[in-house]
């Protein structure tokens, strides 16, 4: 008889390091996810999660949380989705929630493409943030980089028509990779027109790693695309 074939594995974009969690981190994940916290094996229903309904942001890899705690007090009326594998970041976002008083976020401590496909309704997102991904930037290890043609097909069944993908980097390699994959997507529209990189927008943080690399002459690229 022979042997079934074993489905292929998938590049995952992530490393699972055992980051040192401080006492504070800590003490935040045991008090504060069972607030904020949400499980990959239950369904994810916003309303219920949020105990409300409004505009939905995913951001995936929110590092220590810093830039989403700021966009999500800056921006209330919004619901703040974040997914990160690194429990000390986890744990510090609980504290920025915690310090801020905020209502409007939510958390997964997981593989951000299995929430995605999983979890995520098709059409549900008004909008997704990938800052600064690790850009693996060996030539060998590109096939792990976490955004490619795939994962921006699966982004675009995500988004709502007019809904916004917006991704940065400060590598000008993977800067245009990500345009070249966004550009390819027909259900995306560069709004900064052509192939072109988009300033800053106000409404993402300059976080403190950002502005050292601005110090140093560093390039950092953004771009935002539209669901059509």
């Amino acid at each position: 008889m022979n042997s079934p074939i074993a489905p292929a594995r998938r590049i995952r974009s992530f490393v699972l390091r055992q980051g040192r969690i401080t006492l504070a981190q800590n003490g935040a994940l045991e008090k504060l996810w069972p607030v904020y916290g949400l499980t990959p094996e239950q369904p994810f229903e916003p309303r219920l999660a949020f105990g409300r309904e409004a505009p939905l942001i995913l951001e995936i890899g929110f590092g220590n949380g810093e830039s989403l705690a700021r966009m999500a007090a800056a921006s209330p009326e919004k619901n703040f989705l974040g997914i990160e594998v690194h429990r000390p970041g986890v744990g510090h976002l609980l504290i920025k929630i915690e310090e801020l008083g905020l209502e409007n976020v939510r958390i997964y401590c997981a593989d951000a493409m299995e929430i995605l496909q999983t979890r995520i309704a098709n059409g549900s997102l008004a909008g997704m943030q990938v800052f600064f991904p690790d850009p693996w930037h060996k030539k060998r290890h590109h096939k792990r980089r976490l955004v490619n043609a795939e994962f921006i097909r699966l982004v675009s069944d995500k988004l709502a028509p007019g809904g916004i993908l917006h991704c940065a980097t400060d590598w000008e390699d993977y800067a245009r990779q990500m345009l070249e994959v966004m550009a390819g997507c027909e259900r995306l529209r560069n709004r900064a027109g052509g192939n072109r990189y988009c300033e800053r927008p106000k409404q993402r943080p300059l976080t403190k790693f950002e502005q050292r690399g601005c110090r140093l002459g560093h390039g950092v690229w953004d771009l935002l695309f539209e669901r059509l």
